[in-house]
This record gives C-alpha cells, sequence and structure tokens, in this order.
C-alpha cells in the first residue's frame, strides 16, 4: 500500500488504521476526505478545529481532501452501476478522493475504505430509479 484513504466522521476509522500502518510502513501516505465548505455529505463532516474530536491527531493525517455533494454521489452511483458495490455516500466520498489521488501518482497502490452501505440511501434520490 502507497496510499490509505478514508472519509473522515468520527475520524476513529482513519486514526486507527493510520497508527497500525504508519507502523508496517511509514511512508504510507494517509489522506482523509471531508466535505468541501457548505457541502453536506452523509456521513463525513468538516470539523471546525475547536471541534475536532479528541481521538483526531492531525500528525497522522498526511493530506485531507475536500469533496463536493455532487462528486460524492456521482461516484456512489458509478460504484453501484459499473462495480456493482451498493456502497453508500461516503463511500462514494472516499473512492473520489483515492481517484483524484490517482490521477497525480504513478506506480501506486490506493486504498479506499468502503465504510458505509447504499441501501440507507434509497429514499433519498442518490440511486435513481430507471
Amino acid at each position: 500500500i502507497t496510499h490509505f484513504v478514508s472519509s473522515m466522521g468520527t475520524t476513529g476509522t482513519i486514526m486507527g488504521t493510520s497508527a497500525y500502518l504508519k507502523e508496517q510502513n511509514p511512508r504510507i501516505e494517509i489522506v482523509g476526505v471531508q466535505p468541501k465548505e457548505g457541502a453536506s455529505i452523509p456521513g463525513i463532516r468538516r470539523w471546525p478545529k475547536e471541534y475536532l474530536p479528541t481521538i483526531y491527531d492531525a500528525t497522522r493525517v498526511d493530506t485531507v481532501l475536500d469533496v463536493s455533494q455532487e462528486e460524492a454521489e456521482q461516484t456512489t452511483r458509478a460504484l453501484a452501476a459499473k462495480e456493482g458495490i451498493f456502497a453508500g455516500i461516503s463511500s462514494g466520498g472516499a473512492v473520489a478522493a483515492a481517484l483524484h489521488v490517482s490521477s497525480s501518482v504513478q506506480n501506486a497502490v490506493i486504498v479506499a475504505i468502503v465504510c458505509d452501505r447504499g441501501d440507507r440511501y434509497l429514499s433519498t434520490g442518490v440511486f435513481p430509479g430507471e
């Protein structure tokens, strides 16, 4: 693994995984994902510094990328249609960020965590009926 990408909600997943991965290989790039300013992506938060969870340690995250709600939703739909992965919107955000990372690096092994499922969003319009 050269890069690990995770949406940041409570930040528990990215903190725990980062601690383990950095023990194994300190060169692994840890990428956190948050909504763009003004965007609302269920399961991902844009934390003001004064309200960051106490578990969060900024030294364990190398880069934080912003993802728009539209980008997260489009990627969520693409995961379902093209890959058969029925994921939720925060997972779409993580995969969208991983795709951004992949466009700027070569010979990388990028892991993005899919941490929620799509059935929770059936009534939201993210998955339009065909």
